[in-house]
């Protein structure tokens, strides 16, 4: 078997070796001395300007060096920017980027591996020295996906009248629009196609302002047509926009308002000033930052076998039988510490919408109250060893701090009375629920009721 295992490993070697050496032409040079034909301006002769080798990289050939020869008009014509007219050879030009060395289609691999799977650099190119046996740079590799981006941009719009027949055989198209960014970093602006979900038009606009999201939708309508109706969010700066095209356009398009933001906008008014004062009170008793200390303290005193006190915390867990104790010894301290550990991690109750479709504050509440009903329990029946006595008391003061008090107990109330209220009115809005998966007139209808 070793015998075996050993030949298949040399095997692999040699078939590495030979494919890099058949991919892999560096040193390898071509000569490109295409006759180039007559003047452009004149019509008359071309004759040879300069002949100069320069390396190329691509995945249909490699890394390779060429020989390349440029022709110059003899009559010294000049275009209307002052440059002589010159003619490269079509091979290269057709092959290897203005000037770059790099190929059009290593430029086109380089932007799927980022932009579709989500490749960082240094991933790309590790990836791109295995399977193609070519080296880029860092600096190279983001150039690239530049580059892609634009001739992208470019191949879009060239297909503008291709794309807005077919969005007009779909009898109109609704317009989605919507903004995302970060601080400091400005913002992209989007415009989509709704039905189709396609992507029409992109920006990178420095703030959201209605001018600059006007200027956006004029130019997605002079290249798209109009739509038959408009998406947008509750934007302060997209509703005059989106209303003054409308306005400009002079004709009956219906402005709809998207439901979520819909919804965010009243949840937020609804439930952020409880959200703030229960976010206060917490601050006030220091719950996060006694549990995290806490939780380190214990860490410390299991120290490296930890691994141990995990599989013993599971095998405990997993017990069902009356009078369930606490351990004692380190395991104790285990149980205690994946108690306080399990407190802290109350944003696992998210779905990941953020508020106030999630209430992160009122979910550590709730798992504050879960543990505190839990350690009492515990401490009906306490181990023989007083150490972990100690830490379950101590677990027990924190927790008992924040569950049971008055202060954070009316906040609380507030807090799920007017959830209530907000869960009820997306229920009716269908977010809260899967949808249909053919919608009809009448479901819009009986929703449309419902809402009313």
């Amino acid at each position: 078997m070793k015998t075996l295992s050993a030949l298949r490993e040399q095997v692999h070697r040699l078939h590495s070796g030979f494919i890099k050496k058949v991919l892999d032409l560096s040193g390898v040079v071509v000569t490109a001395k295409e006759r180039p034909g007559c003047c452009e301006i004149c019509q008359g002769p071309m004759r040879v300007q300069k002949s100069f080798q320069h390396e190329g990289r691509s995945i249909a050939h490699g890394t390779f060096d060429v020989n390349e020869t440029v022709w110059v008009c003899a009559a010294k014509c000049r275009y209307p920017s002052g440059k002589l007219v010159t003619r490269r050879a079509d091979s290269v030009v057709q092959c290897i980027m203005p000037n770059s060395i790099v190929g059009y289609d290593l430029m086109v691999w380089v932007g799927l591996e980022r932009y579709l799977d989500y490749r960082q650099r240094e991933e790309i190119r590790t990836r791109l020295r295995k399977k193609h046996a070519l080296e880029l740079s860092s600096g190279e590799v983001s150039r690239l996906e530049r580059h892609f981006l634009a001739y992208l941009s470019r191949l879009h719009y060239s297909h503008a009248e291709p794309l807005k027949a077919a969005l007009a055989s779909d009898g109109g198209w609704p317009m989605h629009i919507d903004a995302t960014g970060e601080n400091g970093r400005g913002t992209l602006f989007v415009v989509m196609a709704g039905w189709r979900k396609w992507v029409l038009g992109s920006w990178k606009i420095a703030t959201e302002r209605c001018e600059l999201i006007l200027f956006c939708l004029q130019d997605t309508v002079q290249r798209f047509g109009p739509p038959c109706a408009a998406m947008r969010d509750m934007g302060r700066a997209v509703t005059p926009a989106i209303e003054a095209l409308v306005l400009e356009l002079d004709t009956d398009i219906p402005v709809l308002a998207c439901h979520q933001h819909f919804l965010a906008d009243i949840g937020k008014d609804l439930l952020e000033p409880c959200h703030s004062e229960l976010r206060g009170f917490f601050r006030r008793t220091k719950t996060r930052p006694k549990l995290r200390s806490l939780v380190r303290e214990l860490g410390r005193k299991i120290g490296e076998q930890i691994d141990e006190s995990r599989k013993a915390v599971q095998q405990w867990q997993s017990m069902a039988e009356a009078n369930h104790r606490i351990p004692e010894g380190r395991n104790g301290l285990a149980v205690v510490r994946t108690m306080a550990q399990w407190t802290l991690d109350y944003k696992a109750d998210s779905t990941g919408l953020d508020f106030p479709f999630d209430r992160p504050y009122l979910d550590f509440y709730n798992r504050c109250s879960i543990g505190l009903r839990a350690i009492e329990a515990f401490l009906r029946i306490p181990p023989d060893d007083r150490k972990v006595v100690g830490v379950m008391k101590r677990l027990h003061r924190i927790l008992g701090a924040v569950s049971g008090q008055v202060p954070g107990l009316h906040i609380v109330q507030r807090i799920r009375r007017r959830a209530a209220l907000f869960d009820e009115l997306r229920d009716q809005l269908r977010l809260a629920s899967n949808l249909p998966e053919q919608e009809s007139e009448d479901d819009l209808n009986m929703m449309r009721k419902d809402f009313e």
